[in-house]
């Protein structure tokens, strides 16, 4: 049978994955599905939905049966009603972006955001991001105007005024502080974890015990390959992008990865938590259709193969 990856740059494990072949060598029938390449979900209003962005190609002909993502698309499969279990977390991300306006606008804390334009790539960790910086200064969703842009060109769009903050991340957001000066409205440290997330529809993880332990060890194998050779890692970045038609820098591309925890671990109780008070936020606030209940998306035994694991392959 032939496995389905789906994988994109903005999950850096999969990515690197999908480059250096370290999977191949223990699951030879592969194959690698690029989600850019895949035809686009319809685009939710950021006023009051979410889109499904990468759960919904689990279940579809023609997607994939393993996926690596950031903290909101799982909560978004499963308050669709999809039927998903997660494989696992990497550690924190905490340096990786962050909630920022333009130095002088006179936006200087979260609570001027009040009907303020804030762009946010949504559906992903940055959703989750604004609206938790946004809870914890007591205003809704409903208080601010989301923007729905790229993650590359949020940057572009700050300077030029057509928004006034955005949540932005590495190495994006290292383009934007390198030609002018922002100002940080709220870290990610001390909102919430954000780690990068691996999950699988549940009757793959049923039915593939032996496709999906090479799976996770290949992750673990290429997330120290990535540790250790942090520019060798980054040029597949900057070769994707140039191939194209873009541009990156490979610089910029290695400091953001040398920046970012690398290697898959059990999920933990602190994790769903964390999930869940989001899940209830995001449902709260109109954007998720149905409470859900994280902890039902969770198989104990695949911890434990997580687990048995890092000893062998830790980063």
């Amino acid at each position: 049978m032939t496995i389905r990856i789906g994988y994109f740059p903005n999950n850096n494990s999969l990515f690197v994955l999908r480059h250096n072949g370290l999977l191949e060598r223990r699951l030879p029938e592969v194959e690698w599905v690029d989600l850019r390449e895949l035809p686009a979900p319809p685009r939710a209003d950021p006023r009051t939905g979410l889109p499904t962005l990468h759960s919904d190609w689990l279940f579809e002909e023609g997607g994939y049966d393993f996926i690596g993502t950031g903290f909101t698309p799982p909560i978004t499969g499963l308050g669709q009603g999809r039927d998903l279990v997660y494989i696992g977390i990497s550690g924190p991300r905490v340096e990786n972006g962050r909630l920022v306006s333009r130095a002088g606008s006179g936006i200087r804390t979260v609570a001027d955001l009040h009907g303020k334009r804030v762009g946010i790539a949504h559906g992903s960790w940055q959703t989750t991001l604004a609206l938790l910086a946004l809870d914890r200064e007591g205003l809704r969703w409903s208080d601010i105007t989301p923007v729905d842009i790229d993650v590359n060109e949020g940057g572009a769009a700050l300077l030029r005024g057509d928004i006034d903050a955005w949540v932005g991340a590495y190495p994006a957001l290292a383009e934007v502080e390198a030609t002018a000066q922002v100002h940080t409205l709220v870290d990610t440290d001390g909102l919430f974890s954000h780690p990068s997330l691996w999950f699988v529809r549940r009757d793959f993880a049923a039915n593939h015990h032996t496709e999906l332990q090479a799976i996770i060890t290949a992750l673990q194998e290429s997330d120290a390959w990535i540790v250790a050779n942090p520019r060798d890692a980054a040029r597949f970045f900057v070769d994707d992008a140039r191939r194209r038609g873009g541009t990156a820098d490979l610089d910029r591309w290695e400091a953001a990865l040398r920046g970012r925890p690398f290697g898959i671990n059990p999920v933990t109780d602190e994790f769903l938590d964390e999930q869940q008070r989001c899940a209830d936020l995001l449902h709260t606030n109109g954007l998720l259709p149905r409470t859900v209940a994280v902890r039902d998306a969770v198989l104990p035994w695949i911890g434990e193969v997580i687990e048995a694991n890092r000893s062998a392959t830790a980063v």
